[in-house]
This record gives structure tokens, C-alpha cells and sequence, in this order.
């Protein structure tokens, strides 16, 4: 902890930029192994969303065929302004149910057309099914639910809560200590539902602003107070308006009649004064303690205090409740569930016991059947997590993790909150929590949590990866997350072997380590370093892409190469716990054929346990990197994944070279002097033109294979490789003279002889390719076609490049193979490519 402070300190606007910080939910799951609270439970969300109409309800529909007339229709579903209609006399027949925009279709309530004197007529689709147009809309309407007027007209059309209720709004608030008791508030923010409310009178103070949902069983309409016997009092401390004016700006009020039409019903409660029961007061929901019914107002309301017997109380915590409230519970519910009670203030002792509290204070507790049933069909499950109002200050909505549960009540811990605030207590119905997501979709500003604990989760020992460079850290600096998931730090060990594939300066250049944090996202870090220290970063990305039997079942994350000019990317999988690191990081160090110790959560201080210091690269594939021959024939099922990986064959040791390549890029020439290391050099494979065209290859090699092409496709394709393969084939020869740059020498394959075929050979089956090869004077390479399953169809994309790196086969050899390809594919072109 106190290692977190120190780091904070040291941070620019450690306390205040933590607003302005990009989060992400989804990383946020990943980085605590979490999940979110389902949709489902959150119902006055669910609510909101909805604009009124619902599957069932009947319209009167203008008939597409005849604009004026009209027919009867059904809403079959529902999706924001969009219903689903089907004319009534298709019974079950779906095929002529339409969409239509309630905003602009021509729609009507049931009686509209009698109304206005419009015509209902039976569509032709049905005309032969309705004999008797009269009848059948006797039969059909009766007892039918039509969708309500006011949803169809005006300004509310189309509409759900959300849109109806906008900044300027008149609503009417009870007041929280009288129940008998309302004023008018107006609506200043609508947040998904949510309302910043503020007291009529107040324009210019915030001092009493209140965020409410707008489905709170104690908020209302214009009138209500009036209409149902209450007083039209505003509240002690702010300033009165003249009732009778409230009641004159009655019609300004913007809200529908039915807005309120899915507010909880309040039942009547059968409490009496003086009951004693246990409480949790919702302006500090944090424990549980005993209170009293204080008063009782009507068969709706009642008053509860919560208990304190200090004689010098300066205020009592009392609110309004009624029978539906929530955090009121009968006597000895805590001891029941395993929570702790906690005893009024003054209070003797701290052993609470509910029998000597009652007998002492003459009190009786209030019967189960008081209580409403709770429920336990709600979805929320301990870990879960969601986003929570901060009762303490209501501006905030906090990311929050569900800690206890115990039955339809949650114990909450609020993240990222400017105070620190002990586990919240809310109903599974409470208006004040909400879904994974709720502020992002409703704009709002969601309390991130802690930057260190989440923002600064990938620490390095000389950087943090984050953006904040140049902030030296010390190694005892760490961070809080899930054991399970949370990588020790992954060391660079630079002094160990590269291999062929990885530069030894830029290895060097790399942090010490990378880590601790989530194991996904410092994986993630150290490959993309990797990939980033390569001599082609696109061949590592290459090398480290997923292969289609995944070894690890771990995460697949999409990582970025940029080469030459042009952007690679492949989903590579890593683990995501930290029991498998170790084993992850040697493999992959195999693969790339380094050092196992090149990289992972062991420091290597002086000499490398592996003794990688005396290997060349012969001697060091011989041991480490030795694998068979990729295939290039189909694949299993059909397909391939992303790219095919291609590699280089082992070739004998070359002596180290500087070359200085100049490229025109723009018109200008810019020179690239590279220090081409002794393992990154291969014979053969020296172009920058024939690695372009390999990777080409091996992208349209990728698509032919897993799409099964048509011959038409497959002809079309190899036309138009034939004639890039005639523009980009260049290959370049090396002079032993270090001073001398590299010249082009042109190869051209000639198909001097014509090839008559007796069949297509995208039919050819493997054995049809070997016993071609071997009419040829490429027979001893038969074996190899043999032994990777090159069909026909595989045979016709074979190019030089792919034939070099894939048969591990010199250029002469290679030529005079591809010399017969060629062969086969003009006779293919000339005689079955129509």
C-alpha cells in the first residue's frame, strides 16, 4: 500500500485526471476475471427501453396497395421505433408481416378510421379468406388491446420515457419527511431515466438538487398531490410558490398522462406506531441496525427512525416508508442471515440482544407478515459486477463488485469513488444500480477505479507502458489484482541468443522487464516488444500466430506488425494464469528459435543455464530448433489459418556482411544502411522484392485453400499470379567482395515444350501429381509432393518462392520443378480454363 501511494505521488494529477482516463469494461472483466451482473436483472432499466407498444396490440394500418384504405394489423415484435406488423386474416402465415417506422408510418389506434371517416377494406392477399368484412372485425376486435392514442400523436409519438421526459419537465416530489406532503420539482438532467430534479423556487441553487428514477414510487405528475388529498407544501428552507400558480402551470407540463403507468403499485401496509424492526437507512446504507415505526400516516406511508439512545442527540434518521420499502427487515433477520447487527448508539455493551432490547424498551417487534416476500429469482450472483449510484454523493455512479449476498439484498463495494466508502447495502430492485455499460450508453461519466490498480497495471522497471515515459519506478513498486491472473515480471535477458529471427541490438534495447499485472495484457506487452526487435517483424508475427489446434486454450489476442511499409496483424494466444507463464514463455522461445531463457520470469544473472553462448545457429537449431517441413499441401478440413507460416530452411553459415540498400521511395532516394547479422541470412532468400512476393503468395495460397474454389476462380486467380509473378520475380546474387552492392539477375522460367493433358488437373488427386513427376526428370522429388499431400489443385499454386522455402530445395533444383509447373498450368490455361 504504501508502495501505491508513493507511486501515485509521483504522477501527474494523480487525484484529479482520473475522469479523464479511457476505460474499458471488457478489458476491466478480463484484468479482475469477472463477470458483468446479467441484463436481465435490472429491470426499471428494461423499462425505460420501452416506448409503450407491445406484441399483441392492434393498429389500424394504412394498406400498402391502397394508401386510402385502411386494415386491421397485430404487433408481432417490438424494437425500438420499429414494430413488426402482420395484417389480421393471415392467421399464422408469416410471410407478408412487415416493418414499419412508427415515426413515419401511417398509423391509428382502433375506431381512428370510424372517427374520421376512413375506409377499412380487407387486402387482396386475404379478400378470398374474409368473406364478411363486418363479422370478422367483430370477431377479432373483441376483446382486443389497441395501442394507445397518445403513443401515435404529437410530439410523443415513437417516443419511450427516456425521450419524453426532457430538461424543463414539471413533476411532483413527496417530501421525504411528510408523506402527506408534495412540491413541483423540475426536471434539470435526464441521465437513462435518472433525473436531476431541483425545487420549484430554486432556480439558482443546486443546494437541494435530488437524483431520482423516474419510476420512484414517490415522484409523480403535475396534480397528483391536488387529485389525491395531499398538500402542495415545499419543503422547509426553500422558497414557497403560491399553490394555486403551481396548479395554473398544470397543462406546461410536457409529460404524458400515462408516463407513470409502469410505477411500482404501493399496496397498504399494517404496521402500527411503536413496532420494532431492523433497518438500514438509505442515505448510509452501509449496516444494519434496530429502529422503530415512528408514525404512521395513512394505509400507504409510515415513518421509520433508526434507534439511537445517546440523550444528546442533536437529529433522528428517520425517512418516509411504505410496505414495499426497501433495507426494512423483521426482527432477528440479520442474526438469521449471518449479518452482523449493529447496536443503537449508547447502546450498553456491544452483545446485542434482541429480547432484552425489546423487554427494555417496552416495544413490541413487528409480525413477519408485515414484511413483503423477497426474491430470489434475481440473476446476481458474489463477483458480479455493475455499475452503483454512490449514496454518499448521487452525482457519482461507481464501477461496483458484489461481495455478499444474502437473499434479495446485495453488499456492494463502490470503486473509484473520490471517498472511500464501506460496502453498500441495496435491493435487487433498487433504482440506483445498473448495468455494465449503462453510463457509457447514456453518456454519463463513469467512476473508473483506481489508476494504479488498473490504468497502471503493466509496470516496467524503467518505463511504465502507459504513456507516462521517463517515470523511473522501484522493483518493489506492484500492483493489486487476482492472484490467479496476475504475471510476475517477464525479464529480458539479452545476453542470451537471439536466434535467427530477433536482433540482438534491439533485444538489447529493450526494458529490463515488463509486469507484474494481468497476465493477458503483459503477455501481450512483451510479444509486441518482440515482435517490434525483429529483423521482419511480419515473419515473427508469422511465427507466433495461432495455429488451428490451439496448444495453450488460453486468449487470443490480435497483435501488429508494420514491415516494409505495410501493416500485418494475426490473432496469437496467450495464457491467461500465471501457473502457466513459464511454460508459455520457453515454448515460445523455442519456436522463435532462441535462447528458452531468452525471455520470462527468470533473471539471468551471469551465465545462461542452457549454455547458449557457444551455440551457432547450425548447432543451435540442431538442438532447439529442429521441426519438420511445413506442409503446403491441403490442410486438415479444408482450410488454413490467417496467413500460412512459412519458414526459412537452415542453411550453411555465411560470413557477416554490411550491405547499403538504396530504395526510391517518392522520387527521392533515401539510404537504409542495415547491419545484416551472421543468423539472419540465408542463401537464397536475400530480396526485398522476393520476401514482398512470398508473402503474397502465401496470402493467396491462404484464400485458395480455404475457400475450395470453383474452376473459374481458381483460373482467374492463377492468371492473375502468373502475370504479377512475370512483373515482380527478381532475385539478387551475392559477391563474396563486401564492397561491392548487390545486382539484379533476372530469372525466367520458359515453357519451351507444350504439355498435352488427359485430364483436368484441378481433378488430380495426389497419386495423379507423383505420376506426373515421375515422367519427368524432377522424379526424385516425387517423395516430397508424396509426403505433404500436394493435390492437384496445390500444384497449380506452387510458385519459385513457395517451392524454395516450403522443400527446402536450392535454386537450380527449384527452377527445373517450376519449369514443369508451368508446364501443367499453361496446358491447364489452353485447355480447361474456359
Amino acid at each position: 500500500a504504501k508502495g501505491e501511494h508513493q507511486c501515485l505521488a509521483s504522477l501527474p494529477d494523480a487525484g484529479s485526471g482520473v475522469e479523464d482516463m479511457e476505460f474499458s469494461w471488457d478489458e476491466y472483466l478480463e484484468d479482475t476475471g469477472a463477470v458483468a451482473a446479467p441484463h436481465g436483472s435490472f429491470k426499471h432499466v428494461d423499462t425505460s427501453l420501452q416506448n409503450g407498444f407491445a406484441p399483441g396490440m392492434k393498429l389500424e394500418v394504412a394498406v400498402k396497395s391502397d394508401q386510402n384504405t385502411y386494415w386491421v394489423a397485430t404487433i408481432i415484435t417490438t424494437c425500438g421505433q420499429l414494430l413488426l406488423l402482420r395484417y389480421d386474416g393471415y392467421g399464422e402465415d408469416r410471410k407478408a408481416d412487415f416493418w414499419c417506422d412508427i415515426m413515419t408510418a401511417d398509423l391509428h389506434p382502433i375506431g381512428w378510421c370510424e372517427q374520421n371517416e376512413k375506409v377499412l377494406k380487407v387486402p387482396e392477399g386475404i379478400k378470398d379468406k374474409i368473406p364478411d368484412q363486418e363479422e370478422f372485425l367483430q370477431q377479432v376486435l373483441k376483446g382486443a388491446c389497441s395501442a394507445p392514442a397518445n403513443l401515435l400523436e404529437g410530439l410523443h409519438r415513437g417516443k419511450n420515457p427516456l425521450d419524453l421526459i426532457a430538461p424543463g419537465s414539471r413533476l411532483e416530489l413527496q417530501n421525504s419527511r411528510d408523506a402527506l406532503e408534495a412540491w413541483i420539482v423540475n426536471v434539470v438532467e435526464n441521465v437513462g431515466g435518472r433525473l436531476k430534479m431541483r425545487y420549484e423556487g430554486l432556480e439558482d441553487s443546486d443546494k437541494f438538487d435530488q437524483w431520482i428514477f423516474y419510476l420512484d414510487p414517490f415522484l409523480h405528475q403535475v396534480g397528483w398531490a391536488t387529485q389525491n388529498g395531499y398538500n402542495l407544501q415545499p419543503p422547509l428552507g426553500t422558497s414557497k410558490l403560491n399553490p394555486e400558480e403551481g396548479k395554473e402551470e398544470e397543462e406546461e407540463s410536457s409529460v404524458p398522462t400515462d408516463l407513470f403507468k409502469d410505477k411500482p403499485v404501493i399496496g397498504v401496509h399494517s404496521f402500527s406506531e411503536g413496532m420494532k424492526l431492523e433497518a438500514v437507512d438509505p442515505t448510509a446504507p452501509f449496516v444494519i441496525s434496530p429502529a422503530t415505526v415512528l408514525k404512521v400516516y395513512n394505509e400507504k406511508y409510515f415513518m421509520i427512525e433508526i434507534d439511537d439512545l445517546r440523550p444528546e442527540r442533536a437529529t433522528s434518521q428517520s425517512y418516509i416508508c411504505h410496505v414495499n420499502s426497501a433495507g426494512i427487515f423483521p426482527v432477528q433477520w440479520s442474526l438469521k442471515n449471518g449479518v452482523h447487527l449493529s447496536p443503537p448508539p449508547g447502546y450498553p455493551g456491544q452483545d446485542f440482544d434482541w429480547a432484552d432490547y425489546l423487554k427494555q424498551c417496552g416495544a413490541e417487534a413487528a409480525p413477519q407478515s408485515c414484511f413483503p416476500s423477497l426474491t430470489s429469482d434475481h440473476g446476481f450472483k458474489e463477483n458480479m459486477k455493475l455499475e452503483a449510484v454512490n449514496p454518499v454523493d448521487p452525482e457519482e455512479v461507481c464501477i461496483a463488485t458484489v461481495t455478499k449476498l444474502r437473499d434479495s439484498y446485495l453488499w456492494l463495494q463502490l470503486e473509484g469513488s473520490k471517498k472511500p466508502i464501506p460496502d453498500c447495502i441495496v435491493s435487487v430492485e433498487s433504482m440506483n444500480i445498473f448495468p455494465v455499460g449503462w453510463c457509457e450508453t447514456n453518456g454519463y461519466q463513469l467512476r473508473p477505479p483506481c489508476k494504479l490498480s488498473f490504468h497502471f497495471r503493466i509496470l516496467s522497471s524503467r518505463t511504465v507502458h502507459d504513456g507516462l515515459k521517463n517515470q523511473e519506478l522501484n522493483s518493489s513498486d506492484s500492483v493489486v489484482i487476482n492472484g490467479k491472473y496476475c504475471c510476475p515480471k517477464i525479464y529480458f535477458n539479452h545476453r542470451c541468443f537471439s536466434g535467427p529471427y530477433l536482433n540482438k541490438g534491439r533485444i538489447a534495447e529493450l526494458p529490463q522487464s515488463v509486469g507484474p499485472g494481468n497476465c493477458v495484457l503483459v503477455l501481450k506487452e512483451v510479444l509486441t516488444l518482440l515482435i517490434n526487435a525483429a529483423y521482419k517483424p511480419s515473419r515473427v508475427l508469422r511465427e507466433l500466430q495461432l495455429d488451428e489446434e490451439a496448444a495453450w486454450h488460453g486468449h487470443g489476442e490480435t497483435l501488429k506488425a508494420k514491415y516494409k511499409g505495410k501493416s500485418y496483424r494475426a490473432t496469437v494466444e496467450v495464457v491467461r494464469t500465471a501457473d502457466r507463464v513459464a511454460d508459455f514463455c520457453r515454448k515460445t522461445c523455442i519456436k522463435l528459435e532462441c535462447c528458452p531463457n531468452l525471455f520470462g520470469p527468470q533473471m539471468v544473472l551471469d551465465k545462461c543455464s542452457e549454455n547458449c553462448s557457444v551455440l551457432t545457429k547450425t548447432k543451435y537449431t540442431h538442438y532447439y530448433g529442429k521441426r519438420k517441413n511445413k506442409r503446403i499441401g491441403r490442410p486438415p478440413g479444408g482450410h488454413s489459418n490467417l496467413e500460412v507460416a512459412m519458414k526459412k530452411p537452415n542453411k550453411r553459415r555465411k560470413k557477416r556482411k554490411h550491405f547499403l540498400f538504396i530504395r526510391k521511395t517518392g522520387g527521392e532516394e533515401e539510404d537504409d544502411q542495415d547491419e545484416v547479422d551472421e543468423e539472419s541470412l540465408s542463401e537464397d532468400s536475400t530480396s526485398e522484392q522476393q520476401d514482398e512476393l512470398l508473402e503474397e503468395s502465401e496470402v493467396s495460397e491462404k484464400k485458395s485453400l480455404s475457400s475450395s474454389p470453383t474452376q473459374s476462380e481458381l483460373s482467374h486467380s492463377l492468371t492473375q499470379d502468373q502475370d504479377k509473378r512475370k512483373r515482380k520475380l527478381r532475385t539478387f546474387s551475392f559477391s563474396d567482395d563486401e564492397n561491392k552492392p548487390p545486382s539484379p539477375k533476372e530469372i525466367k522460367i520458359e515453357v519451351a515444350e507444350k504439355l498435352q493433358l488427359d485430364s483436368n488437373p484441378l481433378e488430380w488427386s495426389v497419386a495423379d501429381v507423383v505420376r506426373f513427376l515421375k515422367s519427368t526428370d524432377c522424379a526424385p522429388l516425387a517423395r516430397i509432393f508424396l509426403d505433404q499431400e500436394i493435390d492437384g489443385q496445390a500444384l497449380l499454386l506452387l510458385t519459385l518462392p513457395t517451392v524454395q522455402e516450403c522443400m527446402d530445395l536450392k535454386l537450380g533444383p527449384a527452377i527445373k520443378l517450376c519449369h514443369h509447373i508451368e508446364r501443367v498450368k499453361l496446358a491447364f490455361y489452353q485447355q480447361f480454363a474456359n
